[in-house]
């Protein structure tokens, strides 16, 4: 992408490594980008961090974090008056299930170079809106009553604090996977990973319950016509189709289509019960002979209030989007089960721009475009002559490792020889990564490291090759600099140029 300037905004919660920070900057910077950070310090701001970066013009906005952290930045750029900017990831998080379905690297590092080599594009986003609660007779009644007392001031103030809009990427979820995670902390994950999902499926499923749910489409604007009603376990809503990397819920989903994606696990007798199961975990998706899938752009959804709701891995407090009134009332019920929630769920088409990996094959993308089709230009000769070097018998693979081996040490030893006939002045670089130079024509970006083995500190270090770098093998003649491509991580390189206080090299020369 060709942009200017950058907003990292990173989750230190989250669980990421924001030890290799410098890393990160250090490459966007070679790509020619000027980035600003900040931590993220209390809940809602990574939201407020992002709408004000937006409102301040910042060509690309980066999650640094988890799903959650993506959708914050994501609802902060949709309430900027522009809503022009572009949302990236860093993945840093549990689950990392967006950055895992468009093919971004949970390296931080490379995560940054696949950054450089992607481009802009719209994506549809799902939105939330809570239309009210509806209360037993005789309570909504007194409800009726209280209200008439406020003064016309304030019902004002009510109306103005209710009506909370929250968009999201992914998927929302209504039943056991938001209790899971709201029964998740953020310190078990921190310590865990993704095994803090099962400490808390354990302790959450016994307090777990079937629960009644209507779904309508609304049509021509206000028309309804209903499309589910019964016991549900489990209901999703996809705008994506993977779910937390496992199971596809909504494996027909796709993300500029302008529609949302539902599934409802209806509750069954104990052999469906099982067969949906047994579908979940080796087919890795519902089993559709007893699941529920619908499809629409305008959905209305009536549950239960006591029931917990996620978006994009986040659990979404009811509270927040209620005026006062109906904050009181549902606080004084002792059974919020009692008392329905009416969601509204809306699809908006094109709704912010996302960056997207060149080499993303398309799968989300009703409408992707020949151009739109990536290729992975790091694929081997081997991989391209087809190639399976794991079907040679075991004899095979230890003659080849033994040759792959004795090239890498002859190559080592050449290479120590050549630099010491060329001079002291070059740096040593290990190399994490390559990614074609966003705003230069056959131009490179490398990260890597450098080794001072004198004071033995371990540096970041992103380069760049142009035209004007003389590129050289480590037996001496000159090569293409296009060889730059096929350069695997781990691999050691010479560079000889003006490092910045970014550490950014303009190359000079470099020796493979």
């Amino acid at each position: 992408m060709r942009r200017k300037r950058a907003f990292l905004v990173m989750n230190p919660r989250a669980g990421q490594d924001m030890t290799r920070l410098a890393d990160v900057i250090a490459v966007l910077s070679a790509a020619g980008w000027k980035t600003d950070n900040a931590l993220v310090e209390y809940s809602g701001h990574s939201i407020a961090l992002a709408t004000r970066a937006a409102e301040q013009g910042y060509d690309l906005i980066i999650a640094h974090g988890g799903d959650g952290t993506i959708n914050a930045v994501v609802n902060g750029v949709m309430k900027s008056k522009e809503q022009q900017s572009i949302v990236g990831v860093l993945p840093g998080g549990t689950a990392n299930q967006w950055a895992t379905e468009i093919g971004v690297p949970l390296d931080p590092v490379k995560a940054a170079l696949t950054l450089i080599e992607s481009r802009p594009r719209k994506v549809d986003l799902g939105r939330l809106e809570v239309q009210g609660l509806t209360f037993p007779t005789s309570l909504q009644r007194d409800d009726q009553r209280k209200k008439s007392r406020r003064s016309k001031k304030e019902q004002k103030e009510e109306n103005t604090t209710s009506k909370a809009i929250h968009h999201f990427l992914l998927t929302a979820g209504l039943g056991i996977d938001a209790s899971i995670i709201r029964a998740t902390s953020k310190l078990l994950k921190a310590h865990l990973g993704p095994l803090a999902f099962d400490v808390a499926t354990v302790k959450a499923l016994p307090e777990l319950h079937p629960f009644l749910a209507e779904l309508h489409a609304i049509e021509n604007g206000h028309a309804t016509r209903l499309l589910w009603r019964g016991e549900a376990l489990q209901l999703i809503l996809g705008n994506t189709r993977r779910y937390a990397n496992v199971v596809e819920f909504t494996p027909n989903a796709f993300i500029d289509d302008g529609v949302l994606d539902v599934c409802v696990l209806p509750v069954g007798n104990p052999l469906t019960m099982l067969e949906q199961v047994a579908s979940l975990f080796v087919q890795h998706q519902p089993d559709h002979t007893t699941a529920a899938s619908f499809r629409g752009a305008h959905l209305k959804l009536a549950v239960p209030a006591s029931l917990s709701l996620q978006l994009d891995g986040s659990t979404v407090e009811l509270a927040d989007s209620l005026d006062r009134s109906d904050r009181e009332s549902l606080h004084a019920m002792a059974d919020a089960s009692q008392v329905l929630v009416r969601y509204l769920f809306d699809a908006v088409p094109h709704a912010v721009q996302m960056a997207i990996p060149l080499a993303y094959d398309n799968t989300l993308f009703a409408k992707a475009s020949k151009e739109g089709k990536g290729q992975n230009a790091s694929s081997s000769s081997e991989e391209k002559e087809g190639l399976d070097w794991s079907r040679l018998p075991a004899n095979g693979q230890k003659k080849r490792q033994e040759d792959q081996n004795t090239q890498t040490e002859r190559g080592e030893q050449e290479l120590h020889e050549h630099v010491n006939g060329q001079g002291a002045s070059g740096r040593r670089v290990t190399v994490v990564g390559v990614a074609l130079h966003p705003g230069k024509k056959q131009a490179y970006v490398v990260a890597g490291s450098t080794h001072n083995q004198r004071t033995g500190d371990i540096k970041p270090a992103a380069i760049c090759i142009d035209a004007q770098t003389t590129v050289i093998a480590h037996t001496g003649e000159s090569v293409s600099a296009s060889t730059i491509q096929q350069m695997q991580a781990g691999s050691m390189i010479v560079v000889e140029g003006k490092e910045n206080k970014r550490g950014v090299i303009q190359a000079t020369h470099i020796v493979l």
